[in-house]
């Protein structure tokens, strides 16, 4: 999530991080790094300015969404995997960011676009959207909070898919339980596997090894809701 910028951008992540960790607001810190960074998008380290490869990749593999399903996108930052989706002719995407400079940045990003882009708070979603995605893609925001707090998101998310529905998650994967140094605070197995609590059954899991030496593990793992 963080390779290859430069150290004074992943200082000021994790300066901001720990701030809001002393704060206690876990996600605090997402809004003033988009708010510092102005227009310049090379000030925040995920943003890559395209879709990210994974989802590209599953959305080319994956023929049998219906174009009229209901769908979210999670933490969207600046709008890529929600305008990819757009493109593909689906008509009821919704992405939603916590902070309101991400959502002006992807409407100024996207002045014609057909997604839906609000601001929201994962911690305190509108009771409306509870069990109403055919399809909620999360990708890269729960291993940007901390660990005491991945319950409740996971449960969170794991929520907002209706009935036959499917979540898609792209997370980093640790292979201890140990907590890890971050951000990004890399998922455990477990943690994934929290979603399976939360009454979805996984139904596939793909492994991609990434760095210099596949130091990195990043898991794509599709959940159903029966």
């Amino acid at each position: 999530m963080f390779e290859k910028q430069p150290k004074s951008i992943r200082d000021k992540v994790n300066s901001l991080a720990t701030e809001s960790l002393k704060r206690s607001q876990p996600s605090w810190w997402f809004d003033v790094l988009y708010q510092e960074a102005g227009d310049d998008a090379t000030q925040v380290p995920w943003a890559k300015m395209q879709p990210h490869p994974y989802f590209q990749d599953w959305l080319n593999k994956f023929k049998t969404l219906s174009k009229n399903y209901s769908i979210l996108v999670i933490g969207c930052g600046l709008g890529d995997d929600a305008e990819a989706l757009a493109k593909l002719g689906f008509s009821a995407v919704t992405a939603f960011d916590i902070s309101p400079h991400a959502i002006n940045w992807c409407k100024k990003r996207f002045p014609q676009s057909s997604v839906n882009y609000v601001v929201a708070d994962l911690f305190n979603l509108d009771s409306s959207w509870q069990h109403k995605f055919d399809l909620v893609y999360e990708c890269r925001n729960i291993q940007a909070l901390p660990l005491n707090v991945r319950s409740e998101v996971i449960n969170n998310i794991a929520n907002l898919v209706a009935k036959d529905g499917i979540l898609l998650v792209i997370n980093r994967l640790r292979d201890t339980d140990k907590p890890p140094e971050g951000p990004p605070w890399a998922l455990s197995k477990q943690e994934f596997d929290f979603f399976k609590k939360f009454g979805l059954k996984e139904t596939k899991l793909d492994t991609f090894f990434e760095g210099e030496n596949k130091e990195v593990t990043t898991l794509r793992v599709e959940y159903h809701k029966p």
